[in-house]
């Protein structure tokens, strides 16, 4: 799913460089396989316009884990260099069906976090990518973010009805986000210090002037 065109589309991938000459381009896929792309009817690109951008792909093949693509919009690398870091995307209607049971992940976004307890942790905002697994990102009432890992291990159910997630994170893994207690401010000493020093100093400098005073002789001519 992508925020500027809500549930219509799901993100499946990014481009990342323009490959060869031709207009082929690179594609990191998010996908579980990348067949998705001969499921599909077409794909599209996010240019950070109201609507996103149809692509007449061509053909697709694998290249070092990565989907190389060619599309009739794109005829050469000049073309394929404009690509570069926009988001693919494709009709979450055009998306396979899948069996009972299993999800999309855009499908999830937006439901509760709970430990299985029941106890509140926030609600599930999106996905990061990683290189083993994709990260689970769990928005708190309090404005902070949990990075869970989105694995069996740790999410025990989904009840799709009360758009709600069970989990068990690892020990000590909510405690790592926890707000620490604030700290009590600091006194300045500096400029308790230095304001003693000053009345130590004005009080020697009256005291020498009471001295001095004291120990003048009276001028001549004047009456004793």
């Amino acid at each position: 799913m992508t925020a500027r065109y809500g549930k219509d589309f799901v993100v499946v991938g990014t481009v990342v460089k323009p490959h060869g000459i031709r207009g082929e381009f690179c594609i990191k896929s998010f996908a579980d396989s990348p067949f998705l792309f001969d499921e599909v009817p077409q794909v599209f690109l996010d240019t950070g316009k109201k609507r996103p951008k149809p692509l007449s792909v061509k053909a697709w093949r694998m290249h070092k884990s990565m989907v190389l693509m060619t599309a009739a919009e794109v005829p050469d690398r000049n073309a394929a260099e404009e690509l570069r870091g926009m988001d693919v995307l494709v009709r979450t209607d055009d998306l396979p069906e899948i069996e009972d049971g299993d999800f999309y992940l855009y499908e999830l976004e937006g439901f509760a976090v709970s430990l299985e307890d029941g106890k509140d942790i926030g609600i599930l905002s999106g996905f990061i990518e990683a290189p083993t697994q994709d990260i689970w990102v769990i928005a708190t009432a309090d404005g902070r973010e949990v990075l869970l890992p989105g694995v069996p291990e740790f999410i025990r159910d989904v009840d799709p009805e009360a758009q709600r997630i069970f989990v068990d994170p690892p020990e000590g893994l909510l405690e790592l986000y926890e707000k620490p207690e604030p700290k009590p401010a600091k006194q300045h000493k500096g400029v308790k210090a230095r304001s003693r020093a000053r009345g130590r100093s004005r009080g020697k400098s009256a005291q020498k002037s009471d001295r001095a005073s004291a120990g003048k002789k009276p001028a001549s001519g004047s009456k004793s």
